[in-house]
């Protein structure tokens, strides 16, 4: 066995657990995207956290920052048919035998431009077990006066119709807030009861409910890993939901293609790593592949495009 060079030593001692990482600016905001799953490690305002991020020589934990694509959450038992067609997802949470988050969270993203203010990165996810398609994967950050903004595409490349959902998973942060003290608003008329797998049993009116966050109020006890749909949308057609510490506070918005969020305090309770609250633009609920909810089918050659971003106060 033959020894490392001096530069391939120097190369393994300086490898960072998410690959390379591409830094932008803009004014006084910064953000940092990593090649392993093209995810959001860091933004900051002025050298303070505007999402609860991770240090560049640690391993993406939590999902924090993820791109969640062909699915967001869950698909029961990994199981689903497609065009007549049963596939078979590797189990990707064991304790609830689950396929969760899809399929490139953990995938090297290439970079496919980088500007002082933006940097888009991409991936081709190819056929494999449980999964039989061709899909380009876009996703462009911006910098701007108003924070950050993300475009994120996916194009089918293959000669059949492809299922297609997509998710992020940003935590918003709060500091050293303690989570009771945290306010929240979340624009959505509807949430997701689900059993004790996290799949969706109902969906119910959040009227009279305590997870309704439709005017800003104090997170207090309760606890929240919920999905939020029939989202109430402002006059430019972006739905806003906003965390708020002592502080700082955030909005993250997102377009119509996101008919759905989900909001989950679990990090912000445990104070796991740097705190936040997560809130999720996705495209579709839990286990769409199964119900159809809000599944996209993508024709060869059709792209499905959204867009959504993080605006601090």
């Amino acid at each position: 066995m033959s020894a490392l060079s001096p530069a391939s030593a120097a190369g393994a001692a300086s490898a960072q657990p998410t690959g390379q990482q591409w830094t932008i600016g803009h004014g006084p905001f910064e953000a940092t995207v990593v090649e392993v799953g093209g995810g959001l490690r860091t933004l900051s305002r002025d050298g303070v956290d505007v999402v609860a991020g991770y240090a560049a020589d640690e391993a993406c934990a939590s999902g924090r920052g993820q791109q969640l694509m062909p699915w967001p959450n869950r698909v029961r038992d990994g199981r689903y048919t497609f065009a007549g067609t049963e596939h078979q997802l590797s189990i990707t949470e064991v304790p609830r035998g689950n396929a969760s988050h899809g399929l490139v969270r953990w995938s090297l993203w290439e970079l496919v431009e980088i500007e002082d203010e933006m940097v888009t990165v991409g991936y081709r996810l190819h056929p494999q077990p449980g999964w039989d398609h061709f899909l380009d994967l876009r996703t462009t950050y911006l910098l701007d006066d108003s924070g950050l903004v993300v475009t994120a595409a996916a194009r089918n490349v293959g000669p059949s119709a492809a299922p297609f959902g997509y998710g992020a998973h940003p935590y918003l942060a709060i500091g050293d807030t303690l989570l009771p003290d945290v306010g929240l608003t979340v624009p959505a008329n509807s949430w997701v009861e689900v059993d004790d797998r996290l799949l969706p049993s109902a969906t119910r009116p959040v009227d009279g409910e305590p997870l309704d966050f439709r005017e800003p109020h104090w997170v207090g006890d309760v606890r929240l890993d919920t999905a939020y749909t029939d989202v109430v949308r402002d006059d430019d057609g972006m739905w806003r939901c906003t965390v708020t510490a002592a502080d700082r506070s955030a909005t993250l918005w997102a377009d119509a293609a996101f008919p759905w969020l989900q909001v989950f305090t679990a990090i912000a309770e445990d104070r796991k790593g740097e705190v936040g609250v997560a809130v999720e633009p996705m495209s579709c609920p839990a286990d769409a592949f199964n119900s159809g909810e809000g599944l996209v089918v993508l024709d060869p050659g059709e792209e499905w495009t959204g867009t959504w971003g993080i605006a601090p106060a």
